[in-house]
């Protein structure tokens, strides 16, 4: 109601500016990159200005993920989400696809403070 952005979150891999626009609008913004070789390229390019940024979490789904998504990908998809203890499964009621995400960063503000 009060327009306040409770949680930003960008797939991929935004320009730095972009995230620190989200961090100062949002109280927690969550980054998901993927892509394998150029999300870490992306990453240590950008480290150590993103690392001051409290509000920020990073989480990089590694290229073995990606792959192991895709495998579900069909038209008309229904899948089945399970997420326990930092692992992830998701399903289309034949095939899993088991994912861990690699945090790279984590807020050191939680959410909801």
């Amino acid at each position: 109601m009060t327009g306040a952005i409770e949680r930003w979150i960008e797939v991929g891999q935004p320009e730095e500016k972009t995230i620190r626009r989200a961090c100062g609008r949002a109280k927690q913004v969550c980054i998901y990159t993927y892509g394998g070789r150029g999300a870490d390229q992306w990453w240590g390019k950008n480290l150590v200005t993103l690392e001051r940024l409290n509000n920020l979490t990073v989480m990089n789904l590694p290229l073995d993920g990606s792959r192991a998504l895709a495998t579900l990908v069909q038209p008309n998809m229904q899948l089945q989400c399970t997420i326990q203890e930092g692992q992830i499964w998701m399903a289309d009621g034949v095939n899993t696809a088991h994912i861990k995400l690699t945090i790279l960063k984590c807020a050191s503000t939680p959410f909801g403070q």
